[in-house]
């Protein structure tokens, strides 16, 4: 979808004080992204001609994420004069001047918007005909939320802030999501006229609302059928609720694409995780990063990948692993640790209480128990002993261990590194083996 009439703001500039954090609100993460992040990623798909996110608080924080991972948002920084109409002002200043489409006014830390939902927005606003067009949502506790004041014939008059409200306002129960469509050439008239005069001392952007009325200007208001995609984020309470709701979707997300997912209340898949039909997830399992989980693979129970390659068909059971690449028909576990690095092999096995680092394991080899390989090289239809040790580092550098081809070894044996065991050797129990043998030369 491109829409060359839409622009997008998002505000970011917030401290989130009742977050109660030295972390930016909207950096707090849920699902693998930062609160803005997902905010961003709906937005992208929207194909408007220009996003910009408006920021302040601990402002080089935020603008290095943006800058890493949302390169093509145009930041806008919000200078000393509070308030969102005051930041919606200066990122519609920061248009080009020839712009005189809509403008789309989201905000960071409201994360669970979905693109249908604000398609269905974009939709309600231009067949209205509308200057302004408000995101709406019927809650059945709606403290902490400005409401939407209807007049008697159902027509948006104002958006009213909790503080700021009257009894009979407060018990309204439509709620403003702080999501919004306006004409730019409306905004920017009256944003001119928006003032502080408020209990927060702040510029509202929700006063544009009155002030469009009073101008006899049309205003609509777009009830979210999902109210979820309205729900924000004020603090950690909150931000735990949007990380359950937004698992959810993507838990069943992945179900109805054919994998099996045993207990969705225990399982957690971040929102880059790709998985394939026929996947089998096991409770207490959570699925971070850009993981990727081929066909017919069981993953858990109780297993954490981050950003690891899983093969078809493997099994992992019971392991923490990070940056690992686990090879079709393999099987990890369970109580194994695999740190970044990791590569096994097809068919190959890293097994019960065994860690691996910075290590190639070779199709069809084992480490089946009681090991630690670190910064190694196993060959091919390889037998490591219970509790083999690469001994890696020798206080000042650490050093590769190589090993052949189809080796068996002896239980707790020692490989001290630099060493090359080659194609085909055997080892003794208890053997410490510092140099390879003359007799069994390495290819």
């Amino acid at each position: 979808m491109t829409d060359n009439k839409l622009a997008i703001i998002v505000l970011a500039a917030g401290q989130g004080t009742r977050m109660k954090s030295r972390l930016p609100k909207v950096l707090h993460p849920i699902s693998g992204r930062p609160l803005v992040g997902h905010v961003l990623t709906t937005a992208s798909r929207l194909g408007a001609e220009r996003i910009e996110v408006v920021v302040r608080h601990e402002r080089d924080r935020v603008v290095a994420v943006l800058s890493e991972h949302y390169p093509d948002a145009v930041v806008v920084d919000q200078d000393e004069i509070p308030g969102t109409g005051r930041a919606v002002q200066i990122a519609v200043d920061a248009l080009p001047d020839d712009f005189s489409g809509d403008v789309l006014v989201l905000s960071g830390d409201v994360p669970l918007l979905e693109v249908d939902t604000l398609q269905a927005l974009l939709e309600a606003h231009r067949g209205a005909s509308a200057a302004a067009t408000v995101l709406s949502a019927l809650l059945d506790d709606p403290t902490g939320y400005g409401r939407v004041i209807r007049d008697a014939s159902g027509t948006v008059s104002r958006i009213v802030e909790q503080k700021d409200a009257t009894a009979a306002e407060a018990a309204v129960a439509e709620i403003n999501a702080g999501v919004y469509v306006f004409r730019a050439s409306a905004l920017r008239t009256f944003l001119a006229k928006v003032d502080q005069n408020n209990a927060q001392g702040e510029m509202y952007l929700t006063d544009v609302i009155g002030l469009l009325r009073e101008a006899q200007e049309t205003v609509a208001a777009e009830i979210a059928v999902d109210t979820a995609a309205t729900f924000g984020v004020n603090d950690r309470v909150q931000l735990a609720e949007a990380g359950r709701v937004l698992n959810a979707r993507i838990v069943r997300r992945w179900q109805r694409e054919g994998v099996t997912i045993v207990d969705p209340a225990t399982t957690w898949i971040d929102d880059d995780a790709k998985l394939a039909p026929d996947v089998t997830i096991l409770p207490n399992t959570i699925i971070s990063g850009a993981t990727v989980v081929e066909s017919g693979a069981t993953i858990g129970p109780d297993t954490s990948l981050l950003d690891c390659e899983v093969g078809t068909d493997a099994v992992i059971r019971r392991t923490d692993a990070t940056l690992a690449v686990i090879g079709a028909g393999a099987t990890v576990g369970p109580f194994a640790y695999l740190r970044p690095g990791t590569v096994l092999g097809a068919n190959g096995k890293i097994g019960t209480f065994v860690e691996t680092k910075n290590s190639q394991i070779g199709e069809g080899s084992k480490v089946p128990h009681l090991s630690y390989i670190g910064d190694t090289t196993i060959g091919e239809r390889v037998n490591l002993g219970a509790g083999a040790i690469t001994a890696n580092y020798d206080d000042l550098v650490k050093h590769r261990t190589e090993i052949g081809d189809e080796v068996h070894t002896g239980s707790h044996n020692v490989f001290v590194a630099p060493v090359r065991i080659g194609d085909g050797a055997k080892t003794g129990a208890g053997a410490v083996v510092r140099k390879a043998s003359p007799l069994v030369p390495w290819p």
